[in-house]
């Protein structure tokens, strides 16, 4: 994806930064699991909630595709 290499540093800071996405992607997960299963939900926030966990997957992807070596097609 990318057009360079990625350095070390670079590549630890995303790695970072992966990791720490994933952990809120979960967590939010987590709380959306809840929040279905003891009603009366609370929609608006339940929505706002799921937005942000899609919006967290696609910077996910993103990352992972950056940390990927260019491979020749």
């Amino acid at each position: 994806m990318s057009t360079e290499a990625l350095n070390d540093e670079q590549f630890s800071s995303l790695q970072t930064e992966l990791n720490e996405l994933r952990t809120e992607h979960r967590d939010l997960d987590q709380v959306i699991a809840h929040m279905t299963d003891t009603p009366p939900p609370d929609q608006l926030l339940l929505r706002r909630l799921k937005k942000r966990k899609l919006a967290l997957k696609d910077r996910i992807q993103l990352i992972e595709g950056m940390m990927e070596p260019d491979i020749p097609a």
